[in-house]
């Protein structure tokens, strides 16, 4: 199947997923918020990538992302989508137990439930090797018990469970090994803060900690001798989401730029025919399509099954869309002026939100310092 191309049961998808979300005035409201996901969730968009047997689409990543990018087009991303059917259901449908998938797919898929994912720690930061919550088994009853803290988990207080990955020690080597646990949301010992952010979303970002929280053995997602394997299964996803969760941003700052463009006039012509005007936003628009194409190989990647060319794929499409969605609000907002900085317009609170495609869930930095080992074969320096 060719990626440059889309098919017409994409477009198809793409134009019912545009006409859905353009019904539903953007809000900061948690309720109308839940109410777009649960809506969204019925038309069966939210578990299109989850298997048809525990209630999903049966389609992939390549579709999951065209919906998430086209609800932010038009100014409604979810960011839940990211973690909660890309990360969480793919990571189960791939790993888990029947038990697991019966328990949860259908759940994630008709958006009765959702679920969070915690792996960023305060000392670990981007090296996911340095992972310090530690999860032991329990001799008398099999129980594991896990201990540790993570930082800048999202949406765990609407979350009916948090996929928490922790680490087990290898009695043969010594060595932590990464696991993915299920951790219920009222686990005792399981607390969660909220982390004060200067950034205007509804989804909150949050400090948990793991004070000996006893999980019973099946809380295990996969083998717990295939830990690296199952956590990249879930991180090439989150990276293809958070592409398209910056492709539709951009699109959508750029779209009331042009509404903006074409109508305002000085000197009785309309912005939009003056070059310093026209050239940048062209420009914003060409990066943004550059940006979908590498977002859009990396994904087809992923559901043919190949995690090695999606893992650079997808941090390729992460970074390209990042600086595109940065560049495309800068533009926006430069193109209306001080009405850039207004409420009406819904600008202003995309400077500080198109950031996060930058920084999240990896930065650029350290996809730079990937393509420069992985693709140029360049000495680390780490």
């Amino acid at each position: 199947m060719t990626t440059l191309i889309e098919s017409e049961e994409h477009k198809s998808l793409r134009a019912a997923v545009s006409a859905f979300a353009k019904t539903h005035p953007h809000t900061l409201d948690p309720e109308d918020n839940k109410r777009l996901w649960q809506e969204a969730a019925k038309l069966g968009y939210i578990g299109v990538n989850l298997p048809e047997a525990h209630g999903g689409g049966g389609a992939g990543i390549t579709e999951l992302a065209l919906v998430l990018e086209e609800l932010g087009a038009a100014g409604n991303p979810l960011l839940m989508m990211i973690v909660s059917p890309a990360i969480c259901g793919t990571v189960i449908a791939r790993f888990g137990t029947e038990e697991q998938k019966r328990d949860w797919l259908p759940s994630l898929a008709d958006g009765t439930r959702l679920m969070a994912f915690g792996i960023t720690e305060p000392d670990a930061g981007s090296n996911s090797h340095r992972i310090t919550t530690t999860a032991r088994r329990d001799a008398a009853t099999g129980d594991w018990i896990l201990t540790g803290r993570k930082v800048f988990v999202s949406g765990v207080d609407i979350a009916d469970a948090t996929l928490i990955v922790g680490r087990t020690e290898d009695a043969r080597t010594g060595k932590l090994k990464p696991c993915l646990f299920i951790v219920p949301r009222d686990a005792p010992g399981f607390e969660r803060r909220p982390i004060g952010m200067e950034l205007n979303a509804v989804e909150r970002q949050f400090e948990l900690t793991l004070d000996d929280v006893r999980l019973p053995a099946d809380a295990l997602v996969g083998d717990e001798d295939a830990g690296l394997l199952q956590l990249f299964a879930g991180l090439n996803p989150e990276r293809v989401m958070t592409a398209a969760f910056g492709i539709g941003m951009g699109r959508y700052a750029l779209s009331r730029a042009l509404d903006y463009a074409r109508e305002r006039t000085v000197w009785k012509t309309p912005i939009g025919a003056h070059q310093a005007i026209a050239h940048p936003l062209a420009q914003a628009h060409i990066e943004l399509e550059l940006a979908r194409l590498m977002m859009q190989k990396a994904a087809h990647l992923y559901d043919a099954g190949d995690d090695v060319g999606a893992g650079e794929a997808a941090n390729m499409a992460k970074y390209a869309a990042g600086e595109a969605c940065v560049k495309a609000v800068d533009q926006a907002v430069h193109t209306l002026g001080g009405n850039g900085l207004t409420r009406e317009y819904g600008l202003g609170r995309l400077i500080t939100a198109s950031r996060v495609a930058r920084i999240a869930p990896v930065s650029r930095e350290m996809i730079l310092n990937y393509v420069s080992h992985q693709t140029l074969g360049l000495p680390k320096s780490y």
